[in-house]
């Protein structure tokens, strides 16, 4: 047997480590060319010491930019006290972070857990439980009802109500029970709902899909239907909430309260992998002692940074900044339709910016943007998404779109 090649420990350039990544990691993504070694604020550094404005934020996950001295603080003090339990016992952290996330939300009950995925699978499994211990349905019967072009995330239930062949291929069996309608529009998500229908589940803003936000009174339309058929309305917000469309929750803009909702990413701060489901009392409390869990769900650790995004999310700034940021990123957008922009759907610091196929794909522009000091993340051909750190400041956001408006008109 070949001894393994001996790692070294010296310093290395961003190539060489982009090299050593190739045969040791799974091949599950397609990163840009840059290695990030330090970051704060809305800002990042390579390991030669480049700096590049994140214009992703990680999918949402940092919408507080960086190492926000009271996340990176909250962390500090807890990892000196306490930092895993277990469910089963107590922590001292739990019961704040569950009271203070309910009081934001205008929900009743928390169920803590750790990744986006996690909190949809979980979300899945309370509906059909609801389904068949509060409406009645016969047992196995329960159908919930999606969106096509969704994204909740990437586990075996998950993917089985994809409508992305490149998320589903070589991955079934897949598991039954969804209905797919296509999104924003009331009259088939109607005709798809019946007695046996637990939940519709959704996005209020399709991220993914490269943010697309749907008809006024769509939201609105899906409260009304739940309610007339006696299903739960299951709104995902893992990248739409927290902050990130101006609102605390996307839904907030059509005044709609979702039975169930959907958290994670940003309530972890960028910090630790934090989600949750926050639902009606009569939702959750369908759940008893063995039915479901998690041994790092409601750590103390996660507790402490999850109280205090809920603290930094209480004072209404984030909000506030992403709304009126938001004017600046929609305002520069509309002035470069035409100009090699072809479409761009936007809410609050979020977009999805449609590229003219004829400039390049939406890597090719990514990787542009990144020689410009940008970095930004393409979706479905030439659609590039943007999604600031809700800290980013005027002259930054309005730095990133000059870039942008230079790659597209300049072909550089």
């Amino acid at each position: 047997m070949t001894a393994p090649a001996r790692v070294s420990h010296r310093t290395r350039t961003s190539a060489e480590l982009i090299r050593a990544e190739e045969p040791v990691l799974a091949h599950n993504y397609h990163p840009l060319p840059v290695v990030v070694a330090r970051a704060e604020g809305s800002w990042v550094e390579d390991v030669e010491g480049r700096r590049y404005l994140d214009m992703l934020a990680g999918y949402s996950a940092l919408n507080f930019g960086h190492r926000h001295p009271a996340l990176v603080d909250a962390a500090h003090r807890q990892l000196d006290r306490l930092t895993l339990t277990s469910r089963a016992f107590h922590n001292d952290r739990l019961a704040e972070f569950a009271e203070r996330l309910a009081e934001l939300t205008g929900l009743d009950m928390v169920l803590p857990m750790n990744t986006g995925a996690e909190a949809v699978e979980s979300g899945i499994k309370v509906a059909r439980k609801w389904a068949y211990d509060v409406k009645g349905v016969p047992a196995d019967r329960a159908t919930i009802v999606v969106a096509a072009d969704n994204f909740h995330g990437r586990t075996t239930t998950i993917v089985s109500f994809s409508t992305d062949e490149t998320a589903r291929a070589g991955f079934g069996p897949f598991t039954p029970g969804f209905r797919i309608v296509p999104y924003n529009d009331l009259a088939a998500l109607e005709e798809a709902v019946d007695e046996t229908t637990a939940a519709v589940l959704l996005e209020p803003i399709q991220g993914e899909a490269g943010v697309v936000v749907p008809d006024d009174g769509y939201l609105r339309g899906v409260r009304e239907l739940t309610r007339r058929a006696g299903c739960l309305f299951v709104a995902d917000e893992i990248q739409s909430g927290l902050g990130r469309t101006g609102r605390t929750l996307a839904v907030e803009h059509e005044d709609v309260v979702p039975d169930v909702l959907l958290l994670g990413k940003a309530l972890g701060g960028g910090i630790v992998p934090v989600s949750a489901v926050v639902a009606r009392r009569e939702v959750l409390g369908v759940l008893g002692p063995g039915e479901h869990g998690s041994t790092f769900g409601g750590n103390p650790l996660a507790a402490a940074v999850g109280t205090a995004v809920v603290e930094l999310l209480e004072t209404g700034e984030y909000q506030r900044r992403a709304a009126e940021l938001g004017v600046i990123l929609r305002g520069s957008l509309a002035a470069l339709a035409g100009r090699g922009v072809v479409g761009f759907r936007s809410r609050g610091l979020w977009a999805g910016v449609d590229v003219d196929p004829a400039i390049g794909t939406g890597r090719e522009v990514s990787e542009r943007l990144m020689r410009e000091g940008i970095l930004v993340k393409d979706t479905h051909g030439s659609t590039i998404r943007l999604a600031p750190p809700l800290t980013i400041t005027a002259e930054e956001l309005r730095h990133a779109l000059g870039a942008l408006e230079k790659v597209l008109t300049s072909g550089s």
